[in-house]
């Protein structure tokens, strides 16, 4: 069990650690990586996912399901902690609900659970990034709305490959294997700029990051359980849920706070160790996955 979960996490970690390592050594701007990653990259895998024939629709609301209550569910838990502590709720709060699906959730789980489970990993990392988009950012600026999700590629190409899929259309081979080809891309592209993100963020808030890197996988592995039991999950579904409730907070979570003004070096601080905790914290996690009969 030892020796495959460290055969699933070493890759992962590897790549972040090159892009630390690189970032520290050359501090390279990531700003048209990053913007062609999210423009043109993972719209491709995110729409390859969904629209190759193996994307059910019906099989993957009850996942879904999960992953939003989740993200609801640590709101709304952290938002009175985050007065009782004294800390603003848009600064905390964002960071318990949105987590690194993207990043660290879909290549941990297609090397966990096979390429199989891409198309339900995609779909979790859709439903966060629909609610990050609308009621996320709204959450810092009640100036935005619903409105936002349209202008995001992403979403767009989440919409027509379930359209695509809905209504049976075969992609041309050729075109599909490009589609591939290009959203392969996508995922050590995130993961190596993820390591040049904790290269360069700053750390001036030690001891709320620490807290809140621990409480993000306790809430979310904690939630995902019960969603578990409720929804009546089983098999990989479960697997993927719990290990998805686990990841550390999302890069996006610092681009937001940055955008609006919210305390960004406080969000910085949460996100950079929280993603570090997850160096000890994921691998417990996944042994926890492996070891439950039945869902691997």
């Amino acid at each position: 069990m030892l020796i495959r979960v460290l055969s699933i996490v070493f890759p992962v970690f590897m790549i972040v650690l090159t892009g630390w390592w690189y970032g520290r050594r050359h501090q390279p701007d990531m700003i048209a990586a990053n913007r062609l990653n999210m423009e043109v990259f993972i719209p491709a895998l995110v729409f390859g996912a969904l629209a190759d024939g193996h994307f059910d629709i019906r099989s993957e609301w009850p996942p879904a399901a999960a992953m939003a209550a989740m993200v609801i569910g640590s709101g709304c838990i952290a938002w009175p902690l985050a007065r009782w502590i004294g800390v603003a709720p848009k600064t905390l709060v964002p960071p318990m609900m949105f987590n690194n699906c993207g990043n660290l959730g879909i290549p941990l789980a297609v090397l966990a659970f096979g390429s199989s489970i891409l198309p339900s990993a995609v779909t979790l990392f859709l439903t966060s990034n629909l609610i990050h988009f609308s009621l996320g950012a709204w959450m810092l600026d009640r100036r935005q709305g619903i409105g936002m999700l349209w202008k995001t590629p992403v979403v767009a190409a989440s919409f027509c490959g379930v359209f695509v899929s809905l209504i049976g259309v075969q992609i041309w081979a050729p075109l599909l294997t490009g589609i591939h080809m290009m959203g392969e891309i996508s995922v050590p592209l995130m993961l190596f700029s993820l390591g040049v993100k904790v290269a360069e963020a700053p750390l001036a808030h030690v001891k709320l990051g620490f807290s809140a890197g621990v409480l993000r996988p306790i809430l979310g592995i904690t939630l995902m359980w019960v969603l578990v039991k409720i929804l009546g999950l089983q098999g990989p579904s479960a697997g993927l849920v719990i290990l998805f409730g686990s990841l550390p907070p999302a890069v996006l979570n610092y681009m937001f706070s940055e955008r609006y003004q919210q305390e960004p070096d406080k969000v910085a601080s949460i996100v950079v160790i929280g993603n570090l905790l997850a160096v000890p914290i994921l691998p417990v996690a996944l042994a926890i996955v492996l070891s439950t009969e039945g869902w691997h």
